[in-house]
Order: structure tokens, then sequence, then C-alpha cells
């Protein structure tokens, strides 16, 4: 019972490092996930700077939004797009019959689906007459499916958005929720002029999604788009701009690596108990050594060498401490795997830190466990003889 007591700390230790590690790797893996759900190779171009005087994260008050012949522009002079959207977005409260639900409206073209490699599930796309006249046609997302029909068909079905009513057309393939929260299926598509002149009433674009051939194009791509959008918006050479271009893959990747800071320190602070858990042994050593000192005095006196004594304690120290890893290593997957559950990102454990772990805490035996197995070696064996 002592024994177990004393590895709790080793068990507690290991099973907290796995975990951390653990979840931290699931939370990369998510990140990775959701980013790629929007689109390979995606630029998404903005009004607006976030170091502006709006304030950080905001647009600048004096930036004017975009407009579609800015996207017909960049698509036609800037070389290495596959696909260029321009975005106009609102909230609004769709309905059919006693149903109801809102859901986020962007008008948009067909290349939206392209550059967000976004297929449908049923139904098909605008047709340019229905993009260039504004009709009301709709796409649904899964979501807004499931809330306003239920397990019914609806192609055909005409329903309102806002006061306009719309007819469905499509329905999106799903593509599930994002490691933030936000449902990418909660979506209606509608034809860009449709939503600006029956719902905004206004022909701003918000947004131009982009999309290079290859990841080797961006750079080039963010570079003619920036000096396009600067000639187009009459900025003055070396002045401040009042758009910005977000890379998402650059993004993806910093979010990795805040993400795989954030673990290592939170392992590294899990690893204290690792070395509360070799004070634990080294002491339960002693007191082991203090208890069977006429053992190994007897041990001594028929032949036993030091470097025999040595090895016994040292054996036990690193038995309990590696016995302690294992069970530590059951400990911090068990609970990373009912964490991962709930939280709803991937399992994905790491065999290199198991191994580490399993290894770590042997050393901590050897290296705590050896001054206990010292004093044992260099007892007296007259003296140990006596002790009672």
């Amino acid at each position: 019972m002592r024994a177990s007591l004393t590895t709790l700390g080793i068990i507690i230790g290991v099973g907290a490092v796995i975990a951390m590690v653990t979840l931290g790797n699931g939370a990369t893996a998510s990140i990775t996930t959701t980013i790629g759900s929007l689109g390979q190779n995606l630029l998404i171009l903005r009004p607006g700077n976030r170091g502006g005087p709006g304030g950080p994260g905001g647009p600048r008050a004096d930036a004017p939004p975009f407009d579609q012949a800015d996207s017909a522009a960049i698509l036609r002079e800037v070389t290495g797009l596959r696909a260029a959207a321009p975005l106009a977005t609102r909230s609004e409260v769709v309905v059919i019959g006693n149903r109801n639900h809102t859901t986020q409206i962007t008008g948009t073209v067909n290349s939206y689906l392209e550059a967000r490699e976004w297929p449908l599930n049923v139904g098909r796309v605008f047709t340019d007459a229905e993009i260039n006249s504004g009709r009301a046609v709709c796409i649904l997302g899964e979501t807004v499916r499931r809330e306003l029909f239920g397990a019914q068909h609806p192609l055909g079905v005409e329903i309102r958005v806002g006061p306009v009513p719309c007819e469905v057309i499509g329905v999106l393939v799903s593509k599930g929720q994002s490691t933030f929260g936000q449902d990418h299926d909660d979506i209606i598509l509608m034809p860009l002029r449709a939503v600006q002149r029956r719902l905004a009433g206004n022909t701003n674009v918000g947004t131009i999604w982009l999309a290079t051939n290859r990841p080797d194009d961006t750079n080039k791509v963010i570079d003619d788009v920036t000096r396009l959008m600067r000639e187009r918006r009459h900025l003055s050479e070396g002045g401040p701009q009042d758009f910005e271009i977000n890379d998402m893959q650059e993004t993806a990747n910093v979010m990795q690596q805040t993400t795989a800071i954030l673990t290592i320190f939170l392992a590294a602070i899990a690893a204290v108990s690792l070395l509360v858990g070799g004070i634990g042994i080294m002491n339960i050593m002693l007191v082991s050594v203090t208890e069977r000192t006429r053992e190994i005095g007897i041990r001594l006196a028929i032949g036993a060498l030091e470097r025999d004594v040595l090895m016994q304690f040292l054996v036990e120290a690193v038995m309990m401490s590696a016995l302690g890893g294992v069970a530590g290593v059951a400990l911090g997957l068990g609970t990373s795997a009912i964490a991962v559950y709930f939280l709803g990102i991937p399992f994905v454990p790491s065999a290199a830190i198991v191994v580490i772990a399993v290894l770590f805490s042997a050393g901590i035996g050897v290296a705590f466990g050896y001054f206990p197995a010292r004093r044992a070696a260099r007892l007296d064996p007259i003296e140990a003889l006596r002790h009672e």
C-alpha cells in the first residue's frame, strides 16, 4: 500500500503529460481540418485594415466597400487564380409555413463553391441568367434544410428570406462545425445581385474570396492583388492600405504554432508532478533502508557485495517508478479519450510521448533511488547486524 501511494505522484505526472500532449495534438488536427474545410490555397480580401483607426480587429471607418467590378478585375488581370468570388452577407429570418430560422444569407456567384471546394448534395447551381438578373433562388446549407424541412424534400419549394420569396434549387454537402463552434452549414446562398437589390439595397461587396491554383502562387497573387486594388482604390504610393488580404494557410500555421506552444507549456507544468513523485520514491526508499538494516547486514555478512545491495534497492526504485509510468500512460490515454469525446476534437495519441514518458519515469527511479541504494550498500555489516 505504501509503495502504491508513493507511485501515485508518478502516475499522475505521466498521465497529465500524456493527456495534455494528446489534447494538444487533437486541437492542432482540428484546426487543420477546420481551415482545410474552408478551401485549399484560399485568400480572403476585405475592406479595412486591422491596424487602422477602427481599432484592433476592426475595419477603418473610412474604408469603402468593394463592388462586383473589383472581383471581375482581379479575375481578369491577376494570373494564378482558379476562382474569385464576391460576397455580400446579411443575417435574415427564413420562413416556411409555421417554421422559421435565423441564418446567414450570402450573396455570391458559382465560383464561391469552386473556391471553397463545396459541392452540392442535391439540386443545381445558379444559371447565368439568375446571376445576371438577380432572381431570388437559393441553395440551402444542411442545417437550414434540417431546421426548415426536416425529412421533407426541399427542391422547388418556395421559402421566404426576410421579405423576399425565394425558390430552393439546391442543398449543399454538409461541412459540419469548426473548432470554434461555427456551423458552416447554417447558411443560404443566393445570387449576389438578388441580395444586393432585394435585401441590402446597395451594390456593396463585403468580402472577395480568392483561390490560387497552387500554394506556390500565393505570394505572387497577394502582391498582384495588392497592387491592383491600390490602383483601383486610388491609394497614393507608400500610403496606408484600406484593405487587407488574409492567407488562410498562414493563419492555420500561426494557430498550430500557438497550440503547440501551449501544449508544451501545459505538459511542462504537468511534468512537475514527476519530480514530486521522484522525491516520494526517494523518501520511501530511505525509510525502507532503515527498516531493513538487519536484512542488509545479513546479506553483507554471508558474502553479498556492495554492488549487489546497491542493485537490489535501485531495481526496487526503478520498478516502482516504471510501473507508475505504465499506469500513468493508461490514465493519460483514458482521460484524453474521454475529454476529446466531449470537446469534439480528434483523438491523436503520440507513440513518441508515451515511450518518452515511460523512459523518463524509469529515469526518475534511477535518479531518486540511487542515494538510498548507495546508503544501503555502504552499511557496516557488524553495525547492521546489531541494529534492532
